[in-house]
């Protein structure tokens, strides 16, 4: 098995992009597991994602699905499998969002929302260190986007494989890209770190989870797929600039609560900090602004594919239906863990879905579920890796 080949002639731009969400992380990992098994069937067990993918970009602790099985091992081949990442989640996951079970457990959260962070974010980052070493992201098996906010700069900073190439600066260890992406506020500090380029000039970076800019990064990653196009790579000499039916889109997302589990101008009206860092199982201030930013990126995208009449060259998994401990995205008990893995699982059966384009939520198809629409991927990117090994064999 190798990685794929530049899309250079007449081919898909494949892309997978994950949405950021703590501990529901453990969703999309599913998820990418049971697409990489039926990848395995057709191809063989030594298949990988990283083999069907142009570019997979992710933010947050979502970071994580991103470059675990795109980080390269010493064979050169991804250092983890799809199935890895439910194992990696169950693992770590109560050490990365420890549980506070004590009587005072309620005053001690109220506490930290107004002292700092509710994780230190240590053991997080010596996980970092410990799994991903020296491999910087130049060394990805396919590219990779993700995003993160520079809270020095006011403005988001996107580590893509694609930019290495011109700015040095970006090409910065995978652990602290993954670190500074997951520092999401109020769950864990912001990080800093320095790069250097080719010369020697130094770039710093103050960092914070970039979902606060696009929780959604399908757009991001075609936007820098279309940035090298634009500047003549050779991998995309055959494409147009907007031919947006060239790309294959796979979205993920962590899931979002159901409508009568969310809140209501009358019980938000008087919120104070308090009110907007710890109501629920999370922090309102935190869900708003990342929902609010990956469904307006679905929206888009759905509009531009339906218009261009290749909606079908877009598929986007969420569940919109989640409720009580498994819509937090720091409980990382057993027991919530094992329920998100069964959402996981009941995702798989329930229908495909797709935005509304007049009332903005999700519609079930009649035609398919998501494990059948799954399946008919893994089956157009084992036939387009295939296509290409033949077309580059023929140079």
């Amino acid at each position: 098995i190798t990685t794929l080949e530049p899309p250079t002639h007449e081919n898909l731009i494949i892309v997978l992009s994950i949405n950021g969400g703590g501990i529901r992380g453990i969703i999309p990992g599913f998820i990418l597991n049971f697409l990489e098994f039926e990848l395995q069937k057709i191809d063989g067990p030594e298949a990988r994602i990283a083999d069907y993918f142009d570019v997979i970009a992710g933010t947050s602790t979502v970071g994580l699905v991103t470059t675990m099985p795109t980080a390269p091992n010493e064979n050169k081949r991804p250092m983890y499998s799809a199935k890895d990442i439910k194992a990696f989640y169950f693992d770590n996951g109560p050490k990365i969002f420890p549980q506070d079970r004590s009587p005072f457990a309620q005053a001690t959260k109220l506490i930290k929302a107004i002292t700092g962070p509710k994780c230190d974010g240590k053991y997080l980052h010596s996980l970092l260190k410990e799994k991903l070493g020296n491999t910087q992201l130049h060394h990805t098996l396919t590219n990779v986007v993700i995003p993160t906010f520079d809270m020095k700069q006011l403005q988001p900073a996107i580590f893509s494989s694609y930019e290495v190439k011109n700015h040095a600066h970006f090409d910065a260890l995978l652990s602290d890209i993954c670190f500074g992406t997951s520092a999401a506020p109020t769950y864990f500090p912001a990080h800093n770190f320095d790069t250097k380029d080719s010369t020697g000039r130094v770039r710093k970076f103050n960092l914070i989870d970039g979902g606060v800019a696009a929780n959604n990064q399908a757009l991001i990653a075609i936007g820098e797929v279309t940035k090298e196009i634009n500047r003549g790579s050779p991998n995309f000499s055959s494409i147009k600039t907007a031919d947006y039916g060239r790309f294959l889109v796979l979205s993920l997302g962590t899931g979002s609560t159901k409508v009568d589990e969310k809140y209501t101008a009358k019980e938000a009206a008087w919120w104070g900090i308090f009110g907007w860092l710890t109501s629920g199982h999370s922090a309102p201030l935190v869900d708003v602004f990342t929902q609010a930013s990956a469904d307006i990126v679905d929206f888009h995208i759905s509009v531009v594919f339906k218009a261009l009449d290749c909606e079908n060259n877009y598929l986007r998994i969420l569940d919109d239906t989640l409720e009580g401990e498994v819509s937090s995205v720091d409980i990382s008990t057993k027991e919530n863990m094992e329920n998100l893995a069964k959402v996981a699982e009941g995702l798989l059966k329930k229908p495909a879905s797709r935005v509304n384009l007049e009332m903005g939520n999700l519609e079930p198809s009649k035609h398919e579920t998501n494990e059948e629409a799954l399946i008919s991927f893994a089956k157009l990117h084992s036939k387009e890796k295939h296509c290409r090994e033949t077309s580059s064999l023929q140079k």
